[in-house]
């Protein structure tokens, strides 16, 4: 009886004005909904263009250095969501897998996100850090010192 009696008493306390949680919190990266489908305009094309970003080269073939913006990204992210929030690709791979599925590979060569992210289905299935340019005196061999 008394734990009844103690619950009911934490019910009645989450229930007064001012000690309710907030149900309405903006947070930076939008809830993802693995149930709603994938469109076609959330899908990169091969130039790495999505509906409402810049072309993805000046037309001199040259792919348009990716922006130093630092959009969320998560997994389960489509792939124009990652693509809008990181800017536009360094290179685009579209492939599909043994099941039909669509595989998209977008590389980020440079910036705060620099990396390779893979789409399974148009949802964004895994990251990976992009390879680190080695170093300048990596192949450099040190100078001998003379005495003197």
């Amino acid at each position: 009886m008394f734990s009844s009696d103690l619950l009911s008493r934490d019910a009645e306390w989450f229930s007064r004005a001012g000690r309710s949680f907030v149900k309405n919190v903006s947070i930076e990266t939008p809830p993802l909904s693995p149930d709603k489908p994938v469109r076609p305009d959330d899908l990169i094309s091969a130039d790495g263009a999505c509906p409402g970003m810049t072309p993805a080269n000046d037309g001199s073939g040259t792919a348009a250095p990716a922006s130093t913006s630092t959009g969320a990204v998560a997994l389960g992210h489509t792939e124009c969501d990652v693509a809008r929030g990181l800017g536009t690709p360094n290179n685009v791979n579209l492939s599909s897998n043994e099941r039909g599925d669509r595989i998209a590979v977008l590389t980020y060569n440079t910036g705060p996100r620099a990396g390779i992210y893979t789409f399974k289905a148009g949802r964004l299935s895994e990251v990976e850090r992009a390879p680190q340019p080695e170093t300048p005196t990596a192949g450099r061999k040190p100078k001998k010192r003379t005495a003197g």
